[in-house]
């Protein structure tokens, strides 16, 4: 019989916010599955606990392994697999790497093990996890997904607003591609993966008058937070989401 694949979403950033379904999923399996964005691994590689690890430097760098080393101890004394996950836009490049992932994780599930991928936030909003994940459910092994609390739930929680209220609608859109038509739309719209493009979206938050907050590495240490366009940086870490309001029509704007 083999083990099960399961994605775990750890939450944004406090280790308190991971949910009880999280911390038994890691407790409870075999292998840690760990992704690398980092371009150096060039293929996945096993590591046995209770060795002195080669990979160090991966793990320190994988945010959502360092949340869930705080709440869940145990992480560190599972075997782990890391995973390449380059951050590319070479279509071709990445369908073989994700091919090579899954195939690595699928040895693994066929030796009866389970194995947890780990990812920020939660696993079914744009987590590398599901590359695998689909990979592996279309070769028909036992898949599973523990949601977690995503950024954009957080960060209007730490910035004390609602995302939205009555039949106002939400549109998540990732601001690393053109947004303006996005902004467009009715309602709150939250701006994920805008880091690298930070500049031209506040540009255009500010062109077109828009109530905009941004957290940026929500719920970590180095948390940082923005109340209006014009306080937000020109610069910003990968880690920053923005939640936008359509423009106040009266009464109180918060």
């Amino acid at each position: 019989m083999s083990g099960t694949f399961t994605g775990v979403g750890v939450g944004p950033g406090d280790p308190e916010l991971m949910t009880l379904k999280a911390v038994r999923a890691i407790r409870e399996c075999s292998v840690i599955a760990v992704p690398v964005s980092d371009n150096s691994l060039e293929a996945p590689v096993c590591e046995k606990v209770g060795t002195e690890s080669q990979y160090k430097g991966y793990l320190d760098r994988c945010m959502a392994f360092g949340i869930a080393r705080c709440a869940v101890p145990e992480v560190e004394k599972k075997d782990r697999i890391f995973l390449p996950m380059p951050m590319i836009k070479e279509k071709d490049k990445l369908r073989n790497i994700h091919d090579m992932d899954a195939e690595a994780v699928a040895e693994i599930l066929e030796q009866g093990r389970d194995v947890v991928f780990l990812t920020l936030g939660d696993p079914t909003v744009y987590s590398t996890c599901m590359y695998v994940h689909k990979r592996l459910k279309r070769k028909g092994y036992p898949t599973e997904l523990v949601p977690g609390i995503p950024s954009f739930c957080a960060a209007a929680a730490r910035m004390d607003i609602s995302l939205a209220e009555n039949r106002q609608e939400v549109h998540i859109l990732p601001a690393s591609y053109q947004i303006e038509k996005g902004l467009e739309l009715p309602g709150t719209k939250v701006l994920m993966k805008a880091g690298r493009k930070m500049s031209d979206v506040k540009q255009i938050l500010m062109e077109k008058g828009l109530e905009a907050e941004m957290v940026e590495n929500c719920g970590m240490e180095n948390e940082k937070v923005y109340l209006s366009a014009e306080e937000i940086p020109e610069q910003a870490g990968y880690y920053s989401l923005l939640i936008v309001k359509e423009k106040s029509t009266g009464g109180e704007k918060r």
